[in-house]
């Protein structure tokens, strides 16, 4: 037809306002053509139309969002012709809407599927024209929807042929045409309640939950790459993956992390980076005892606090809420094992209540991650660790040689890139020297070179001054690190060299065979652990007489072994200790010594530590109890374990079934014939040539039977006297000492 002039009017009935068509009288156009209402010289909009006998001829009716859209008034006159759809062009292929409730007071929380919301539109719509900007009502499970078309994309010609699509891009079009195989998608209103499920609700490129300008190293965490993919893998990647494949495959996000290992290793740092590698809101970050409160039931109130905002945002925002993260340091302090609280408030225990109801009670909550640090998980709730809590359990352990160098690289990229760092300074070398330092350690070690160079930079006048002159020219060097590795930062978890080299203080003598053969065993030993994978603990026992110097060569293995941690557990540091604390302080050691890739433990002196004496007999059941449980237990996968014990009392551990608990025995004799003595008083250079050619003339062809270290203390002796009475005075104190007379007879 060719363009007449109409005027605008009321929508007759509430039931075609839903249609989103113009309603004309029957004289004037057919149900289901198609018009373009040319509204002002520039304006143009294109309608669908269907026929009611209430309209008078010569009018086109309007329902109240088409009004608005094309900014109608009642009575306006408007310009009406006929519109005509290219086929090939301008069917639509995919339309997206924005939806929200029409009417606010009307909201709820239930969910919508927005595929049986689509299949029911186009059922609605079908043949209809849509506009880009178009306001509709559309009317679904009797609740009323306005709708607004963001975009039309046109079908593909190839669809419409029926032959396979193309997988070109499909054009963007202004003005479309429903079609029964067109795809609708429905995207939520931005602050709508509105909550949506199903494939239907998004075809957007979701905005990733990782920030794309997220880097390791800016971060200051190095070290931890496998714990932050393994960490990634568990809990993030099913956030990440489009939420309607996840719905599909009705998996549940991770809802908690428990972090823990020991102090130093970066558990809060790590925590912290989470927050910000996440596209997510502010962490909040809660230290365990803040949370305890005097007053009763504030403690919960302040969890329940902690979850108030995500709770919120769940009822109103349901699948479509953002992550709300929640940090927890030092959890321990307020999720210790239920019931075990010796006060009688048991405020611990309704503390963990609330904390699990909140995590995963009744009304679970999807929108949160828990992580939870401590260094001590023995002593949290069982409850707590289930899957569906803090299920990802990941241990933040000591850094390997290649993250050292890493965590290195960062504390001192600073002063590299201010040319503060010395040319001689070697990360690779720190690293190596630097065997089970948690990162903790190594800033600490950063720290302590920087303080050297600073000083040497001070002028130790009356007043302290900084020669400005020179510190200009301030760099830290090479041996500024080792001077602070020697003397300034020691590893919790390492070598203490102080510890054991005092057992070997004067060396180790090698006055015979059988002092090689033990060297040369405990050697074996040391390549074993290292190297076996079927024997991760290797326990070794060296047995022999008081003096013989079982501690000195329990100790120079153990320093030769090299292994990044050693500790001596011996009773001079458990004096004064009860039974339970000395169990305690034993299984410590155990404990520390599990953390370490490589580790050795030298338990001395065994029957003192079991406090036994032949009188009665009486020892310690339960020190002995401990020390065979420890002595069998393998250490965790991937750890390797050497126990080095040394005894005088052989048949006493026989007694007790202990000696099954070592993997061998080695015997180490005293000094038995003259020959090794005068050998050992040879290396020992103590007398002169003449006064040891005295000696052996005397103990020729004589036996003796002494320990290495009864013979130190004699010849310290004899040393003390005139040069003339050195000789006959040693060889006094030895037929003293009780050996074999017979040769000074």
């Amino acid at each position: 037809m060719a363009a007449r002039t109409m005027q605008a009017g009321r929508c007759p009935t509430d039931e075609l306002s839903l249609t989103n068509c113009a309603v004309v009288n029957e004289k004037d156009l057919q149900s289901g053509q198609h018009v373009t209402v040319k509204t002002t010289p520039t304006h143009k909009y294109v309608f669908t139309v269907k026929t009611h006998h209430t309209v008078a001829p010569g009018s086109i009716a309007f329902s109240l969002p088409q009004r608005k859209w094309a900014g109608l008034s009642i009575g306006q006159e408007v310009e009406v012709s006929n519109y005509n759809f290219d086929k090939t062009k301008q069917c639509i292929g995919a339309m997206t809407i924005e939806i929200d409730f029409l009417q606010k007071k009307s909201t709820d929380s239930s969910p919508y599927d927005s595929d049986k919301m689509a299949a029911e539109f186009i059922q609605q719509f079908n043949n209809q024209a849509f506009s880009v900007t178009q306001q509709l009502v559309f009317s679904f499970c009797d609740k009323l929807f306005g709708l607004v078309v963001k975009d039309i994309d046109a079908m593909d010609a190839s669809i419409l042929k029926g032959e396979p699509a193309s997988g070109k891009k499909q054009q963007k079009i202004d003005v479309g045409l429903m079609v029964g195989n067109s795809q609708v998608i429905f995207e939520k209103a931005e602050s709508s309640s509105l909550t949506l499920v199903g494939k239907a609700k998004t075809k957007e490129a979701r905005q990733t939950i990782i920030n794309p300008d997220w880097n390791f190293e800016k971060m200051g965490i190095g070290g931890l790459d496998k714990e932050f993919s393994d960490i990634f893998r568990r809990a993030f990647a099913s956030r990440v993956f489009p939420p309607d494949i996840v719905e599909q495959m009705g998996c549940k996000h991770v809802k908690g992390i428990l972090l823990f290992g020991p102090p130093g290793c970066g558990k809060t740092l790590m925590a912290r980076q989470i927050g910000k590698m996440l596209n997510a809101r502010e962490p909040k970050v809660v230290n365990g005892p803040e949370i305890l409160n005097k007053y009763v039931g504030e403690s919960e109130a302040n969890i329940r606090k902690l979850f108030a905002e995500a709770e919120e945002e769940q009822k109103r925002l349901g699948a479509n809420s953002g992550l709300h993260i929640i940090i927890f340091d030092e959890l321990d302090a307020i999720c210790k094992q239920r019931g075990t609280g010796a006060s009688s408030t048991g405020v611990h225990d309704t503390v963990v209540n609330q904390l699990l109801s909140k995590i995963d009670g009744v009304e679970q909550l999807n929108n949160i991650l828990v992580i939870g640090m401590t260094n001590r998980p023995d002593l949290i709730d069982d409850a707590l660790m289930r899957p569906g809590r803090f299920e990802v359990k990941m241990e933040i352990g000591l850094p390997d040689e290649k993250g050292r160098v890493q965590i290195l690289n960062i504390h001192t990229s600073k002063m590299r890139s201010f040319n503060l760092l010395a040319m001689d300074v070697n990360v690779v070398e720190l690293a190596a020297e630097t065997k089970n330092y948690s990162g903790a350690e190594l800033e600490g070690l950063v720290r302590a070179a920087q303080s050297t160079a600073m000083n040497r930079h001070i002028k130790a006048t009356s007043t302290v001054e900084v020669d400005m002159e020179r510190a200009e020219k301030l760099q830290v060097t090479r041996a500024d690190f080792m001077g602070s590795l020697n003397n300034d930062i020691k590893p919790a978890f390492g070598t203490n060299q102080e510890d054991y080299s005092s057992y070997i203080m004067n060396g180790i003598i090698k006055w015979g065979d059988p002092v090689t053969h033990v060297l040369d065993d405990g050697e074996l030993l040391v390549q074993q652990t290292k190297n076996s994978d079927r024997t991760p603990l290797v326990a070794v026992l060296l047995e022999g007489p008081p003096h013989c110097g079982k501690t000195a060569l329990a100790a120079k293995i153990a320093e030769d072994s090299q292994f990044p941690f050693i500790k001596i557990c011996s009773p001079d540091k458990m004096i004064g200790h009860s039974e339970i604390s000395k169990c305690q302080a034993i299984k410590k050691v155990f404990d520390d010594a599990y953390k370490s890739q490589l580790s050795c433990v030298v338990v001395d002196d065994i029957e003192r530590l079991l406090d036994y004496v032949p009188i009665g007999p009486r020892f310690s059941n339960l020190v002995l109890q401990a020390l065979l449980v420890l002595l069998k237990k393998p250490p965790p996968k991937g750890r390797k374990l050497l126990i080095i014990g040394t005894t005088s009392r052989k048949d006493v551990l026989q007694e007790m079934e202990m000696l099954d608990a070592f993997s061998t025995t080695i015997h180490i004799p005293n000094i038995s014939t003259g020959e090794q003595l005068v050998d050992a008083l040879e290396l020992l250079g103590c007398f002169t040539d003449k006064e040891r050619a005295s000696i052996a003339h005397q103990l020729k062809g004589k036996r003796v039977w002494i320990g290495i270290k009864k013979l130190l203390v004699l010849i310290e002796m004899s040393l003390q006297m005139d040069q003339d009475y050195r000789v006959t005075k040693f060889l006094t104190l030895l037929r003293d000492e009780g050996a074999d007379r017979s040769f000074l007879d």
